[in-house]
């Protein structure tokens, strides 16, 4: 079988993973209600649209990856580019996982400084320490979100008397969640010595405030030494496009001639380092 007929095939497949997939998907809360609502009576999943809809949410975005590299494979006929598609899907599904955690240790972060302003409402308004952080923890998604998988243990020593300062601990090894470490002491400080809650967890919101707002500032002057990364490398793509503008084969000459072989295989060690390096600097500019 030739390279061109793999490397379509791979497209097709991956094409069609993620187009049906997502339909399926889009149609899923529709069957749901028809079968609660008994219009027509419940209507069942085919197999087929099912394993679909796993293999979508198991390779995510980087299936793009495959098809990208089955489509530069078709275009020079050759399997290189499909073999490295396959590599890269790891990849990019690692960077991707990445990106998920980051923003839902933000949305946690946030979580936790509407948890401490709405606690110290509530401990304004008279209501004692573990009523009010009840109270808070229960006021909405937002806030309850905060305290992750510990809420329930959380809530349960606030009710019932126990040991709210090592819930709020075991809560806070979360990503995210650091700040209600300071809750902790507040709470300690509170409590046990009767200092004033309400004004410690003023000062503990504010706190939470400014690193997140510093954090976001050094992640928009940052924004532009990474999308002049990103786009410097792009820069072999943009050469290839100038090559095939101007007549010549450039696929071929690097899929299918010794010396072509050798300079992607420099030019790509030397461009995967490259956004190495300079993705490293700048997670260590943000402290990560």
């Amino acid at each position: 079988m030739s390279a061109a007929a793999v490397c379509g095939a791979a497209l097709c497949a991956g094409g069609s993973v993620w187009l049906l997939g997502g339909r399926a998907r889009a149609t899923r809360g529709l069957r749901r209600a028809r079968a609660l609502l008994a219009v027509g009576g419940p209507a069942k999943t085919p197999r087929w649209q099912r394993g679909l809809t796993w293999a979508r949410g198991r390779l995510g975005y980087e299936v793009w990856v495959l098809v990208a590299g089955a489509a530069v494979g078709l275009l020079g006929d050759s399997f290189l580019p499909l073999l490295a598609g396959a590599v890269g899907m790891p990849l990019a599904g690692r960077v991707r996982r990445a990106r998920e955690a980051r923003q839902e240790r933000e949305r946690r972060a946030d979580a936790v400084i509407a948890l401490c302003g709405a606690f110290a409402g509530e401990v304004r308004a008279g209501r004692q320490p573990g009523q009010a952080l009840r109270t808070a923890a229960e006021a909405g998604e937002g806030t309850g979100r905060g305290l992750g998988g510990a809420r329930t243990g959380v809530l349960a020593a606030a009710r019932f008397g126990g040991d709210v300062p090592a819930a709020l601990r075991e809560a806070a090894r979360d990503p995210g969640a650091e700040g209600l470490l300071g809750l902790t002491a507040c709470w300690r400080v509170a409590v046990d010595r009767g200092a004033g809650l309400a004004a410690g967890l003023d000062r503990l919101e504010a706190a939470l405030r400014a690193e997140r707002d510093q954090r976001a500032d050094l992640r928009a002057q940052l924004a532009g030494a990474r999308s002049t990364a990103l786009m410097l490398a792009g820069l072999p793509v943009l050469g290839l496009l100038m090559g095939v503008s101007l007549g010549a084969d450039p696929l071929r000459v690097l899929f299918h001639t010794g010396a072509g072989l050798g300079c992607l295989l420099v030019g790509g060690v030397l461009e995967g380092a490259g956004v190495w390096w300079a993705l490293r600097i700048m997670r260590k500019a943000e402290g990560r």
